[in-house]
């Protein structure tokens, strides 16, 4: 048991519940900030990425790469953020097992919220933050995610574009 753990059991029940909202709190803000700096680095490499979609060859295949790439980044993120509500849950030794921390975490971030593993009911508080910070990160990813599909939109419209144009100028073949 760690030194914290410890010293969360030495919190008196009664404030327990209260110990618990304002360590969610702690961790919700980290990890808002943390999905905030993710987010703003895929937009940015996303950007600069764009220009070199539209040139050489295989344009329309980059293209595609990058959308889904951006994508799966996005999911890292979140998964990353489960990770990381799940070691802390492990750290403060609130559940003692990996696996479970995640599988809970991952419940509780998600809103799902059924599975068979659960807090100490002093510490139950923490659940509905994790929730939280599910809810605030998933809008802000979806939001991000607009962006980035009508960045991709622009890109296979201007691909396509570029290639009526071609074919315009393309002579007639003789037959």
């Amino acid at each position: 048991m760690s030194d914290l753990a410890a010293a969360l059991g030495a919190i008196p029940d009664d404030a327990k519940p209260l110990a618990a909202l304002g360590i969610g709190a702690v961790l919700l803000v980290f990890l808002v900030m943390f999905h905030g700096a993710g987010l703003h680095t895929i937009i940015v490499v996303r950007t600069w990425v764009e220009p070199h979609e539209l040139a050489g060859r295989l344009r329309r295949v980059r293209a595609l790469s990058w959308f889904g790439s951006s994508v799966f980044f996005l999911l890292a993120l979140h998964v990353a953020e489960v990770v990381i509500w799940a070691f802390a849950l492990l750290f403060l030794g609130l559940v003692p097992r990996p696996g479970d921390a995640i599988y809970f975490c991952a419940n509780a971030y998600t809103t799902l919220g059924y599975g068979n593993v659960d807090l100490a009911p002093n510490w139950r508080n923490i659940s509905p933050i994790i929730a939280m910070s599910g809810l605030f990160t998933f809008a802000w990813t979806a939001s991000s995610l607009v962006e980035i599909v009508a960045s991709h939109k622009r890109v296979v419209g201007q691909l396509h574009d570029e290639r009526q144009r071609q074919k315009l100028a393309a002579p007639p073949n003789a037959k």
